[in-house]
């Protein structure tokens, strides 16, 4: 897994085009230069923007994003717990109301609506755990690349469990997609864990190796 996008180039320069002898042809290169603000309005700019929007998934908008969720094989959509008639105040037997407001029943759909960043973190997630072999350097390597350097994983060695340990709070947004889609790279048939912790830790090594005593890290 690569953290950095190839560059590519648009542009289209169709003033080559002209020969030296061309030089006092001013019609003719008029003609030539009206074809290249054609070019670099429908070619150029047009392929910037799809590299920028679809391709590059650090900069891809929602569409994109949706592109790269059907290559994927990954789903967008989660579907929200229904909620009971208990607690629920409204008008008539079917609970019309306001819509979405304080205890009133909500209408139509139960599906959550995901941030934009939080779909560029499924992708992300979904991209290592197709392309990842489970060992633990390539797995570390996709979690620096997908979080930063205070994320890291842990391997129990025993197959029953891996570890995926932050130092630092995880957002609530970056919560909510761990705990509903398992795209955590890791050794098939092992299970996972999610760690914070907070604290300031003391041990030895990148990963805080250490003693497993009192405040060290595991």
């Amino acid at each position: 897994m690569s953290d950095t996008v190839t560059e590519f180039d648009y542009s289209v320069d169709l003033t080559k085009a002209l020969l030296w002898e061309y030089n006092d042809a001013e019609k003719l290169q008029s003609l030539i230069n009206q074809k290249q603000s054609w070019y670099n309005e429908n070619l150029t700019e047009f392929w910037q923007n799809w590299y920028n929007d679809v391709f590059n998934v650090e900069t891809a908008n929602d569409f994109g994003l949706r592109v790269w969720s059907i290559i994927l094989n990954v789903s967008f959509s989660i579907e929200q717990e229904e909620r009971t008639d208990d607690h629920i105040w409204g008008f008539g037997g079917f609970h019309k109301n306001f819509r979405d407001k304080a205890n009133f029943k909500p209408v139509g759909n139960n599906e959550i609506t995901l941030s934009v960043e939080q779909k560029r973190l499924i992708i992300k997630l979904r991209y290592a755990q197709l392309v990842s072999r489970g060992t633990l350097p390539e797995i570390n390597s996709a979690l620096r690349l997908i979080f930063n350097h205070n994320v890291f994983a842990v391997d129990s060695y025993d197959m029953s469990s891996f570890y995926m340990v932050s130092t630092e709070q995880l957002t609530a947004d970056v919560q909510y997609v761990l705990e509903k889609y398992d795209l955590l790279p890791r050794p098939a048939g092992v299970g996972i864990e999610v760690i914070v912790y907070t604290i300031r830790e003391f041990g030895f090594a990148p990963y805080y190796n250490n003693f497993n005593d009192a405040y060290f890290g595991e």
